[in-house]
């Protein structure tokens, strides 16, 4: 797992879920001709998250980007559409999320019929004009977005909270909590 999806792991496990990372969805022969991709391999979701309570599943698509421009969504796209396949080929996105689904109810691993939400974790957007856009089609769409102000928000809650031994966990303590000898 990569440090972007270990943060939001970390993040949503503060908010009541259970991660896990890569997990890689079972897709039938039938499935992958559906879906267009015949010799496509199993289809990996950066992180998947399940509350128990709400019996909801949260498959992550995460796009840290924090070192380029940054997510660009323009005119009701993304740019370049390829690097975000869950988004942008409903087929896809519904084969492999009742996939999902039915991987995990089979095993056990959440209870049967959870409500499965797509969401996208982004460390950084190419503009607000971007991040507006993103979060009315998210909106429309009944997606979740957990964007960098989502982020920081989670990281400030986290750095009050006791001690886990998780290096966001960690970093967040020592970028973002208040000491006694900090002046208001």
């Amino acid at each position: 797992m990569d440090a972007f999806e270990s943060l939001m792991s970390m993040l949503l496990r503060h908010n009541g879920y259970w991660t896990i990372p890569s997990l890689k969805v079972e897709i039938s022969k039938a499935e992958k001709r559906e879906i267009g991709r015949s010799s496509s391999p199993r289809w990996e979701i950066d992180l998947v998250a399940y509350q128990g309570s709400t019996n909801e599943i949260l498959a992550v698509e995460c796009k840290s980007f924090l070192d380029s421009r940054g997510v660009v969504f323009q005119d009701g796209q993304f740019d370049p559409p390829k690097r975000y396949k869950m988004f942008t080929d409903p087929t896809l996105r519904g084969v492999v999320l009742k996939r999902l689904a039915t991987q995990l109810v089979e095993t056990g691993a959440c209870a049967k019929n959870p409500k499965v939400t797509l969401c996208m974790a982004i460390g950084k957007t190419a503009s607000c004009t971007d991040r507006a856009a993103l979060s009315k089609h998210f909106d429309a769409m009944g997606w979740r977005l957990f964007d960098d102000n989502w982020i920081r928000t989670r990281l400030a809650t986290a750095s009050e909270r006791g001690y886990e031994n998780d290096v966001a966990f960690v970093v967040s303590k020592l970028l973002l909590r208040k000491r006694s000898t900090d002046k208001e």
